[in-house]
């Protein structure tokens, strides 16, 4: 491997940034691809981006028939919640079951002690005083869980600058209608806005907080693993969901 190339495929590990190595089986040509390098003309263009959502590496055919071996680099998927509430208690054992990395930001120190988030990080701040320490990123997922503009909104903001392959906001289609108020007056675009998944979670009628906590996590993996023409566009019912 030209020693370059692997340097700059380390730093972009150790930087959480995804990246993929294409090895040419036949020549031993390589060549290094970031997402932004994707072009909808390149014959693995399909091949490259379903890769950087699974992490997966493995052999594919190309268009002369020969092979090449795609090693992929992602960074370690990661969820955020903002809210140290009755839903990420139950959200947090599930998450890092299904392999994710948690860390749970509230400024209420009656509600972020470590006796009710034994795992995982646990930050008792204002979300606005840690996100630099957060690192938003594009394989960051950020659910705003207190029902409070004063903690939720700042990092609502934060996650969609940040391109988090999932925003979510848990309250109801009121609450969320001046949640845009607010968003937009902030510089939120309406775009960007209407990416976030509100009413928070699948549409499965969930009611108790241990419920909410399946339906907002099964939208999360949806986030990371299907493709954007594969996910469902159509609105969603309020369901158990406040």
């Amino acid at each position: 491997m030209d020693l370059q190339l692997l340097a700059r495929f380390n730093a972009a590990r150790s930087g959480r940034k995804p990246a993929i190595l294409v090895t040419e089986i036949g020549s031993g040509a390589q060549r290094l691809v970031a997402p932004s390098d994707i072009l909808d003309a390149d014959p693995l263009a399909a091949e490259l981006r379903a890769r950087l959502r699974s992490g997966k590496s493995g052999l594919v055919e190309l268009a002369d028939g020969g092979q090449a071996f795609l090693t992929v680099s992602v960074p370690p998927p990661r969820i955020v919640l903002i809210g140290a509430v009755h839903i990420s208690q139950a959200l947090v054992p599930m998450a890092q079951i299904a392999g994710f990395d948690v860390t749970v930001v509230d400024p209420r120190t009656a509600f972020a002690t470590p006796e009710r988030f034994p795992d995982g990080t646990l930050l008792a701040e204002w979300p606005a005083d840690v996100l630099d320490q957060l690192a938003l990123d594009p394989y960051t997922a950020l659910a705003a869980l207190t029902h409070d503009p004063k903690i939720d909104d700042v990092p609502l903001a934060a996650a969609l600058s940040a391109g988090c392959f999932y925003v979510g906001a848990l309250g109801s289609r009121k609450t969320h209608g001046k949640r845009r108020e607010r968003l937009l007056e902030a510089g939120v675009t309406p775009d960007a806005f209407d990416s976030i998944d509100a009413p928070i979670g699948a549409d499965i009628g969930a009611a108790s907080p241990a419920e909410i906590a399946v339906a907002v996590l099964a939208n999360i993996i949806a986030a990371l693993r299907k493709s954007p023409e594969s996910k469902s566009h159509e609105p969603k019912g309020e369901g158990g969901r406040p």
